[in-house]
């Protein structure tokens, strides 16, 4: 579809964190260019005119590649506070939890989103928003497009509850590479702060910030050594906020520097 070519990100509803948490559900379309999307448990290719739902309460990270230098998208969030209303107003009932471990729902292709994203072009402001006369009825409406299309998407978006406690080991062993904090990780887990470190303890005999650390310097080491990937390719998917701080803490716990384990296994 290229009949939005002027939108390059059109944003309905609040706005959300660049955080690695989402902290609200929201729906994406793609209209130009490619996301390879990474939830924790595998990773996601989205094309332009597809599109998917993200969960709430789910730890992702994504990145785009441009079409012809250019790159455009639809976004629309979907607030808890919004939610409850809508549910109020169409007279839903509550829906029970949904278990599904994924971050990203890519749903199947219809004639009606399609349709829905060009008729957002006239309330377009240009600077990336909905005139917010229209921007809840036009949430409304997608909302009830989703929700006649796949029925069973009222599990995930109307399940309002916190997350419960779940298995600490394979969470962590799943979810280490994403660089959010300690408190996030607990509140992912179901547990307070104190209950969290404690549990941890138990179950790897250390504290999670030095687990953390050395589970992504490992895994640095295996993708230079063995797969020969380069450390600025690689240092944000492990989890580090810049290259110096992945270089400095991979020489202090293996001699080396990043950069000279690749010169010196001749990759470079």
């Amino acid at each position: 579809m290229r009949l939005v070519n002027a939108i390059t990100s059109c944003y309905i509803g609040p706005e959300i964190s660049p955080e690695q948490f989402i902290s609200e559900h929201f729906f994406l379309y793609l209209i130009r260019g490619s996301i390879v999307g990474y939830g924790g448990h595998r990773k996601y290719h989205l094309k332009a005119d597809e599109y998917c739902i993200a969960r709430k309460n789910h730890l992702a990270r994504y990145s785009k590649q441009k079409d012809d230098n250019q790159f455009s998208k639809v976004v629309v969030i979907f607030d808890e506070a919004f939610l409850k209303a809508f549910q109020q107003k169409h007279k839903l009932s509550a829906s029970s939890r949904q278990s599904l471990a994924d971050a990203f729902i890519l749903l199947r292709k219809n004639n009606l989103i399609p349709n829905y994203i060009r008729s957002l072009e006239p309330y377009y402001n240009g600077e990336g928003k909905i005139d917010d006369t229209f921007s809840q009825l036009k949430r409304e409406e997608l909302l009830l497009i989703l929700l006649q299309t796949d029925p069973q998407l009222a599990s995930v978006l109307f399940d309002f509850g916190i997350p419960q406690k779940i298995d600490l080991e394979a969470f962590m062993n799943n979810n280490y590479k994403f660089n959010v904090s300690i408190g996030r990780f607990a509140w992912l887990t179901g547990r307070s702060l104190s209950a969290f470190k404690r549990d941890f303890r138990q179950i790897f005999n250390d504290t999670p910030s030095h687990w953390l650390i050395q589970k992504r310097l490992r895994e640095g080491y295996f993708l230079i050594n063995k797969k020969g990937q380069k450390p600025n390719d690689i240092y944000l998917d492990l989890g580090f906020e810049d290259l110096s701080h992945f270089s400095f803490a991979f020489k202090k716990e293996f001699g080396v520097t990043p950069t000279s384990l690749l010169v010196n296994e001749g990759l470079l």
